[in-house]
């Protein structure tokens, strides 16, 4: 018999929460492969769900899917435009230097295939976070995002809505960008490379 409730816990990083049933009881748990729809669940949203027990016969939730009126809206979006337009505007001055003989048409091409990687890990790695599945290394994401990916990774994570909430993290990212922008300024200043 299905339920209604209202997630009062959720964790986004580790995937998982909690549902306070709507007429009374425990809180049941949940995990985000659960749900039925692809957007990411949230504190507050009313649910449907029916209840189990798991192998320690503790409540879960199962086949959980939204209430009418607590549908959320696809997550596409919120610094997606700004994302997309850093990153286009990063390698298109990068195109602009190796041009000019500033840099080598290499190093554009580098960080052109390592956006293509970087978003691509992370989109494998969102997934994975939500199947429970292996997931690819922090230091991964941060290495790619160091020798030139980090265009890619801005806007992935951004489009997954993935690594955002983790400041951690954010610091990291932020200080690869940096010093990946640092080598690249040094490399201008430098004597121009032939092509």
């Amino acid at each position: 018999m299905r339920q209604e409730g209202t997630i009062t816990r959720w964790d986004d990083a580790r995937g998982f929460g909690f549902i306070t049933p709507k007429d009374g009881g425990a809180p049941v748990f949940v995990h985000v492969s659960e749900f039925s729809r692809t957007t990411r669940p949230g504190t507050g949203a009313v649910v449907t769900f029916r209840v189990t027990r798991d192998d320690r016969n503790r409540l879960r939730a199962s086949d959980v899917g939204y209430a009418p009126s607590s549908i959320p809206r696809a997550p596409m979006t919120r610094g997606v435009p700004a994302a997309a337009a850093i990153a286009v505007a990063f390698l298109g001055l990068l195109a602009v230097l190796a041009v000019l003989h500033v840099l080598p048409v290499s190093v554009v091409a580098l960080a052109v295939v390592l956006s293509g990687v970087a978003f691509a890990l992370y989109r494998a790695d969102k997934s994975a976070a939500i199947r429970g599945a292996w997931r690819v290394s922090e230091s991964t994401l941060q290495t790619v995002s160091l020798l030139g990916g980090w265009p890619g990774a801005l806007l992935a994570q951004r489009v997954y809505r993935h690594k955002t909430r983790k400041h951690s993290f954010q610091t990291t990212f932020w200080i690869t960008v940096v010093v990946n922008c640092a080598v690249l300024g040094w490399m201008a200043i430098g004597t121009p490379f032939p092509l």
